[in-house]
């Protein structure tokens, strides 16, 4: 199911024309109007999306968008699916479009609307002192939140949570039974930039953080929210403490994960996973289900169902203990 995104405000009646001319191209005889930008597993008819890497070639097999933008090199393999729009850097272009859908994406100040709450407002939920809340935060039944903590716009928490002391929520939809500990970070932006001399260049992030039931995050974790789609916790999954989880990452249902991982960028992690403490897992990797990887492990490639991994670079249990013996 698909949730609606209430934290950016996107802009309406942008066209394929002026699309093009951002990116430099030539414009069409016949002008269309684009609804949004978004990645090729959620884009629908109208919507511009991209590829990057022919890993996603079968979500691009699957995609209802019709205009993508890519690279040169993919143009074989991509041209019977949509009409492609070539540019020399992808990436870039990509930032380029999603700032004129959303041009106060890459704001990611304080939110000034959030003010010591009114508690009438909010009934069966017990607040510590000097709690912020933002405008149209919706908080369930038989919740707890603790002193200091501040829960910004439009954040959706669901019933019986427990949000910790000095927490801070933003840009995310919280499911029911949730436990988020002291000092985590929700839902701030990912850290995605182009490089360039004097002035790098910021990546928008327009996605959110979705928890959804039956999650515990540990103390001092921070979670970013999504660049294009969004990051996901699943149901029953339980997080130790000072974990990162980067934009994009989905974490499946029932997985633990100790202390001090670190989750790279648009990795996907599946279900019933175990995490030893200090292991650290690369971008844009499929982790599949029942995967265990040890402790301080460095897991640079994709993981199949049921193995056990550990080591640097992680490699199966076995072969890992054979070799350090």
């Amino acid at each position: 199911m698909k949730i609606k995104n209430p934290f950016f405000k996107i802009k309406k009646n942008v066209y394929l024309s002026e699309i093009l001319s951002t990116l430099g191209k030539e414009k069409v005889s016949k002008d269309i109007k684009i609804n949004n930008i978004a990645n090729l597993e959620s884009a629908t008819t109208n919507d511009i999306s991209f590829i990057n890497n022919l890993k996603y070639l079968d979500l691009l097999k699957k995609t209802k968008a019709n205009y993508i933008i890519t690279n040169n090199k993919y143009l074989s393999k991509i041209k019977n699916y949509c009409h492609p729009i070539i540019v020399s850097d992808v990436l870039k272009s990509v930032y380029k479009i999603t700032s004129i859908f959303y041009p106060d994406s890459l704001n990611d100040i304080a939110d000034f609307n959030a003010t010591i709450l009114n508690q009438k407002k909010y009934k069966n939920v017990k607040f510590g002192n000097n709690v912020l809340i933002g405008k149209n935060v919706l908080i369930g039944k038989n919740c707890i939140i603790g002193h200091n903590t501040i829960i910004e716009s439009n954040v959706i928490i669901g019933p019986k949570c427990e949000i910790g002391n000095n927490v801070l929520i933003k840009n995310s939809i919280i499911g029911e039974n949730v436990r988020i500990l002291d000092g985590s970070v929700i839902g701030k932006k990912g850290f995605g930039f182009f490089p360039n001399k004097g002035n790098n260049i910021r990546y928008p992030q327009i996605g959110m953080v979705i928890i959804k039931d039956n999650v515990e995050i540990g103390c001092n974790n921070t979670i970013d929210r999504g660049s294009l789609s969004n990051t996901v916790i699943g149901k029953n999954t339980f997080i130790d403490n000072q974990v990162h989880v980067a934009h994009n990452v989905n974490i499946g249902e029932n997985c633990i994960i100790t202390g001090q991982v670190g989750f790279a960028g648009s990795s996907n992690i599946g279900n019933n996973v175990l995490i030893g403490g200090q292991a650290g897992i690369s971008g844009h990797l499929k982790i599949g289900n029942n995967v265990q990887i040890g402790g301080g492990s460095g897991v640079i490639k994709n993981i199949p169902d049921n193995t056990k991994v550990m080591g640097y670079p992680a490699k199966e249990i076995r072969n890992f203990i054979k070799e350090n013996k």
